[in-house]
């Protein structure tokens, strides 16, 4: 979402807003944006992640990469499309053969599960809250990924970044 916020200032010029103020996933409901706008600059982002300046979160590509020594990355994501994300990922996580990424754009966040069921994926890192209580009802153990828009009480396993991520999965101390 900082990416986000850096398109709106390219378009819109210094603005108030910070990445906490992202306080849900409709991002109207948060920001004092024209809905137009915010729906063309989510659509860039999804687009061409691969062409803008979107950093990895610190500790991300070292615990990647270290996860896929042991299997293939699955994202499923509720994009609608597979392919930028995938190339960004691909160039991002370098260090990763191609062939261990692999991105499953549902379309809908609600369409998650299915993969993740039918796939007898048991455990998954999720940033949306709603999305988590509906892995749980379904048997699947979701770790919540600390982010500003989910910051509600829940019985989940979360995580603040991805050094905790890597503890958790590695069981570091």
């Amino acid at each position: 979402m900082t990416t986000f916020l850096d398109l709106v200032r390219e378009q819109l010029g210094p603005h108030p807003f910070r990445y906490e103020h992202i306080t849900t996933f409709r991002l109207e409901e948060c920001l004092d944006l024209p809905a137009g706008l915010i729906d063309r600059l989510i659509r860039e982002l999804i687009d061409r992640p691969d062409e803008l300046p979107i950093e990895p979160l610190p500790q991300a590509v070292p615990t990647l990469t270290r996860l896929a020594e042991e299997a293939p990355l699955v994202f499923v994501t509720a994009r609608d499309r597979a392919e930028p994300i995938q190339r960004w990922l691909k160039k991002t996580l370098e260090p990763v053969p191609p062939h261990s990424i692999w991105v499953i754009a549902t379309g809908d966040p609600d369409g998650k599960l299915h993969y993740l069921k039918t796939h007898a994926i048991d455990y998954f890192v999720e940033d949306r809250l709603e999305t988590c209580f509906d892995l749980a009802r379904a048997g699947i153990t979701p770790i919540l990924f600390a982010q500003p828009w989910n910051r509600r009480p829940h019985p989940f396993p979360e995580v603040q970044n991805w050094q905790e991520l890597a503890t958790l999965l590695f069981q570091e101390s």
